[in-house]
């Protein structure tokens, strides 16, 4: 595996994570939200978002961490307060390259995350992922993650599914 460097990310970055979040979309979420809804996925719509939201980061409350190798960034989470439970963290967002999947990069991402939280003090983290997106439910639960209980309706793209809440404690 290229060495991984794990650090905060910057508005310049955001073209960057565009790409990757729809790069990661199109490929994590095919056969599981409506195919034209992917297909229409486009990382230039997708950048003035993800330049606003890493602009208005209270690091280390929240923020973006991209995962940069030698290849530039090939994956990212967005994090920060949950909205039921301030002292709860929610990572929104963990993507990565589909060329990536596999080799360890999305672990010490989710590792750096979990640091960072930590210093930021929250006692516990939270993130939402689909029932039926069983590759990202077990590299969750490998990584300590347990789903809650708590379930919503996801309507991405038009088409109803369930998406379940998992948790874990970060002492």
């Amino acid at each position: 595996m290229t060495a991984m460097q794990p650090r905060q990310a910057w508005p310049d970055d955001a073209s960057a994570v565009a790409g990757v979040y729809v790069r990661s979309w199109q490929a994590a979420f095919a056969g599981l939200v409506p195919q034209p809804y992917l297909d229409a996925m486009d990382p230039s719509r997708e950048e003035s978002e993800w330049k606003t939201r890493i602009a208005e980061t209270r690091w280390p409350l929240s923020g973006v961490l991209v995962a940069e190798t030698d290849a530039g960034i090939v994956g990212f989470a967005g994090f920060g307060p949950s909205q039921e439970t301030p002292a709860v963290a929610e990572i929104g967002t963990l993507y990565a390259m589909p060329e990536v999947w596999g080799t360890g990069i999305g672990k010490h991402l989710t590792l750096a995350t979990l640091t960072t939280l930590r210093q930021a003090e929250y006692t516990q983290a939270t993130l939402w992922v689909l029932e039926d997106n069983r590759r990202a439910r077990r590299f969750y639960e490998a990584a300590g993650w347990h789903a809650d209980g708590t379930a919503v309706e996801d309507t991405t793209g038009g088409a109803s599914r369930d998406k379940l809440r998992y948790r874990r404690p970060l002492g």
